[in-house]
C-alpha cells in the first residue's frame, strides 16, 4: 500500500466554467474521473475537499470520503491544511494536491509527486517540471518556469524566461539556451503536513504578489521545494468549454483500449 495521502479539492465556482467538477464526461461527473484516477495509485487514505454541498453528495453517492471545507479559503493549499486538521493527521505524513479537474491524470505523476518528499526528509513541498523544447514556451509568461540546484531543488519559479542566456538572448528569442536545462513547471503538489501547519501562519510575500504563483510563498520563508523531472505528459486538464469536447474524446479512446 502507499504510504502517501491524496486530497483531491473541488470548487463549485469557476470564473470559466462554474460547476466544473459536475460536468459529465462519459457517463460520469468529472471529479469522479479523476478520483478513479486516484484510486489506480494504490493510495489507502484518498479525500475529495469542497465547499458546495451539490459535489458532497455527488462524491458521497460514488462512495468517497468527503471533507466539507470553508469557503472562504483563497486557495487549494488552504483547504486541504484543513482537510489535515480535520482528520488529525501526522505532521510527518506526505499527501498530493490532486486537482478536480484533471481526469486524465497518470498514475505516474502523482507517484513521482510523492517520492519527492518521501525519498527527501528535508523537503516541505515537492512538484514536478519538464524540460522546454521549444523557445516560444520558454518566452511565454503563460508558461511557469522553474530553475533547480544540484540536488533538484527549486531555486525560483519565474514566468520570465529562467535561466537566462545573457549572450544568446540578446540577439533574439528564436533559440533556447542550451547552456543547461530550461523547465517548465506542472502544476501538481505534494505537502508534508509538517509544512500545511506552518503555512497558515504564512503572510503572502511581495515576490508571490508580483509573479502571481502562489509556490514563491514557500520559498520566501525557506521551505524547500523538491522538483522531479519528468517526461510523462500530463494529460489535459478541463479550463475551457472546448477542452471538454476534448477530453471526452480521449477519455472514450482509452475506454476503447481497456476493453
Amino acid at each position: 500500500m502507499a504510504n502517501y495521502k491524496i486530497v483531491i479539492p473541488a470548487r463549485y465556482s469557476s470564473s470559466r466554467l462554474p460547476g466544473k467538477p459536475l460536468i459529465e464526461l462519459c457517463g460520469k461527473p468529472m471529479i469522479q474521473h479523476t478520483y478513479e484516477r486516484a484510486l489506480e495509485t494504490g493510495v489507502k487514505d484518498i479525500v475529495i475537499a469542497t465547499d458546495d454541498q451539490r459535489i458532497y453528495d455527488v462524491a458521497k453517492g460514488f462512495g468517497a470520503d468527503v471533507v466539507m471545507t470553508n469557503p472562504a479559503h483563497e486557495n487549494g493549499t488552504e483547504r486541504i491544511a484543513e482537510v489535515a486538521e480535520i482528520k488529525g493527521w501526522d505532521k510527518d505524513d506526505v499527501l498530493v494536491n490532486l486537482q478536480g479537474d484533471e481526469p486524465l491524470v497518470p498514475k505516474a505523476l502523482i507517484e513521482q509527486t510523492a517520492q519527492g518528499l518521501l525519498l527527501n526528509p528535508e523537503a516541505g513541498m515537492s512538484s514536478i517540471c519538464t524540460q522546454i523544447e521549444h523557445a516560444e514556451d520558454a518566452f511565454d509568461p503563460n508558461v511557469v518556469k522553474v530553475v533547480l540546484d544540484c540536488r533538484g531543488f527549486a531555486m525560483y519559479f519565474s514566468r520570465a524566461a529562467i535561466p537566462w542566456d545573457r549572450d544568446l538572448y540578446k540577439n533574439g528569442q528564436d533559440n533556447i539556451t542550451k547552456q543547461m536545462p530550461a523547465y517548465r513547471h506542472i502544476g501538481m503538489y505534494g505537502y508534508r503536513v509538517s509544512f500545511l501547519q506552518e503555512y497558515t501562519r504564512m503572510s503572502q510575500c511581495p515576490i508571490e504578489q508580483v509573479e502571481c504563483l502562489e509556490q514563491l510563498r514557500a520559498l520566501w520563508y525557506g521551505v524547500k521545494i523538491h522538483m522531479g523531472v519528468t517526461t510523462t505528459p500530463p494529460g489535459h486538464g478541463v479550463d475551457t468549454p472546448a477542452d471538454i469536447e476534448r477530453v471526452e474524446k480521449l477519455l472514450k479512446q482509452q475506454n476503447t483500449k481497456t476493453l
